[in-house]
């Protein structure tokens, strides 16, 4: 395999704003597509509508900026058409989950071979700063002066629920924790979505506060990775354990509770009951959950589609056209 380097994959000059969340995601993904080692003419990558689709036209691949809504639904026909391809789907918040909602739950529910970006900055930036799925209740902008009285959509909510089988969240600005992700999401066969938590410096400045720095990270999140316990703090002095049906922060050496205590990532179950509860966790009560969650094997559509092409094929008495119309009454006019 050919060796990459970020540069391979470069294409123009981003037309974001000076420290919008598009800029450290599309270097993460730049970088991330290199350690990878596809090439760029086997990589198509989709967006639908706003700020995070204008993505395509800084990639050196193959690449569609589609219409609103419906990235996923052409990315599926992508993929379908030429499973050769590696398609990445690209959507921020509101062309992902208001229009597009419907297609990224089926998307999920056929386990499309395809690697699904949720850039989350929970507003409408393109059209000026009007409240999105995820923008909590109560939140102000412009289309809701008086505070939204709507709850926002979870992505992870979402994706369980279409019984999908990879999800996985990064901070944009964490650079390292994005890549290790959007690798993970390629080595995944089937849908995999990958919620980027990012910031609109213009209308939702300051969204993810929490996370967005380093410091801010070890106190307010926590890297889930496979096989390991659930650690997190500056000094990995905190942990999480089961309580009843439901979880609970812990500080190890208190009541004598040791790292044998802490519950294990198990982002391979099948069961996503103990995996939706880490990705909807929230703040100030529990770590916001960051890493691969889920990742658990599943046939996948397209691999389907095609397996079933070829035993309905060999099935058949004909293998092109001309075979098929002599399967009917046939004349010869002189």
């Amino acid at each position: 395999m050919s060796e990459y380097t970020a540069k391979d994959y470069k294409k123009g000059q981003p037309r974001w704003c000076p420290g919008c969340g598009d800029h450290f995601f599309l270097a993460s993904l730049h970088k991330a597509m290199a350690e990878i080692g596809v090439p760029p003419h086997e990589i198509a990558v989709i967006s639908g509508i706003g700020c995070s689709s204008r993505l395509p036209h800084y990639m050196n691949t193959y690449g569609m900026n589609t219409i609103h809504g419906r990235a996923a639904a052409i990315a599926t026909g992508c993929k379908v058409a030429n499973p050769k391809l590696t398609v990445w789907q690209v959507s921020g918040d509101g062309d992902g989950l208001a229009i597009g909602g419907n297609h990224f739950i089926h998307a999920n529910r056929r386990n499309i071979n395809l690697n699904m970006i949720l850039l989350n900055n929970r507003i409408y930036g393109l059209t000026k700063g009007q409240y999105s799925p995820t923008s909590p209740r109560g939140f102000v902008s412009k289309s809701s002066p008086y505070g939204t009285v709507e709850d926002p959509f979870r992505p992870a909510e979402l994706c369980f629920g279409a019984r999908g089988h990879f999800f996985a969240r990064a901070v944009a600005t964490d650079a390292a924790g994005t890549v290790e992700i959007l690798k993970a999401a390629y080595k995944h066969q089937g849908t995999s979505v990958c919620e980027i938590l990012q910031n609109c410096v213009i209308f939702n400045n300051g969204a993810h506060d929490c996370v967005a720095k380093k410091e801010d990270r070890a106190k307010n999140a926590i890297y889930l990775e496979h096989g390991k316990p659930m650690l997190f703090g500056e000094n990995n002095e905190f942990g999480l354990m089961q309580e009843g049906f439901g979880l609970k922060v812990v500080k190890l050496g208190e009541n004598g509770i040791t790292e044998k205590d802490i519950l294990v990532h198990d982002a391979h179950c099948e069961d996503n009951t103990l995996q939706l509860k880490l990705a909807l966790m929230e703040g100030p009560n529990f770590p916001i959950a960051l890493g691969v969650i889920r990742d658990v094997e599943a046939p996948t559509y397209d691999e389907a589609v095609y397996a079933q092409i070829e035993e309905v094929a060999s099935k058949k008495k004909y293998h092109n056209f001309e075979e098929l119309l002599l399967t009917n009454d046939t004349w010869e006019v002189k």
